[in-house]
């Protein structure tokens, strides 16, 4: 999904919600930015409306595939639909590869898991949605564990917390999902209980 400017983007959302906008050149120019203007204030409406875009814009997704993520929460009668959502979005194939320090961005995610670099079980897997589930092992393709770029990514995300559901191994470049997510990480820029607001309407 092309996403466009993402400076402007996140200035309009209200919070860093990409990775290149999340530093301090980014938090800088903001603040010049936004100097002299006055907030506007949102509706209800306006405010999931917000929520949202956040979340779309957070997992790299189309508007499209997001509606069916939250109709499919909506749909189940035992499961709260926000903790579905979360476990829907974060158990997406390129979010795990994020997640885990194997690429940089989500859409940096997304192009290694098209070009076929990834393997889920032992088995390669081009789709980015793909929604892996306990016990899966995500694993970087033998014939691309030589390129350079996985040993950069894998060493640069060495300090980067690694969420409770997962395990990752970096000498072997492989993930293993040992549960669900059920609770939203403080690092979350929106609020998924919104989000379901904004479509129950």
């Amino acid at each position: 999904m092309k996403i466009g400017p993402k400076y402007k983007i996140a200035r309009r959302l209200g919070v860093p919600i990409f990775e290149k906008t999340q530093t301090q050149k980014y938090i800088l120019s903001t603040e010049r930015k936004m100097k002299n203007k006055r907030p506007r204030q949102k509706t209800d409406f306006g405010l999931q409306l917000l929520e949202k875009q956040k979340a779309r814009m957070f997992y790299g997704i189309t508007e499209r595939q997001f509606k069916n993520y939250v109709k499919k929460a909506l749909s189940q009668k035992h499961a709260s639909p926000t903790i579905f959502l979360l476990a829907a979005l974060e158990c997406r194939l390129d979010n795990v590869i994020w997640r885990v320090g194997l690429a940089p961005t989500h859409a940096a995610a997304r192009q290694m898991v098209s070009h076929g670099h990834i393997c889920v079980n032992g088995k390669k897997t081009k789709i980015p949605s793909f929604n892996v589930n306990i016990g899966d092992i995500i694993s970087v393709r033998e014939g691309s564990k030589q390129n350079k770029t996985f040993g950069d990514n894998v060493e640069k995300g060495i300090e980067k917390e690694i969420p409770v559901w997962l395990y990752f191994d970096s000498a072997k470049q492989a993930a293993e999902v040992k549960s669900k997510p059920k609770e939203i990480g403080k690092e979350m820029y929106f609020d998924l209980g919104q989000v379901i607001e904004f479509y129950q309407r």
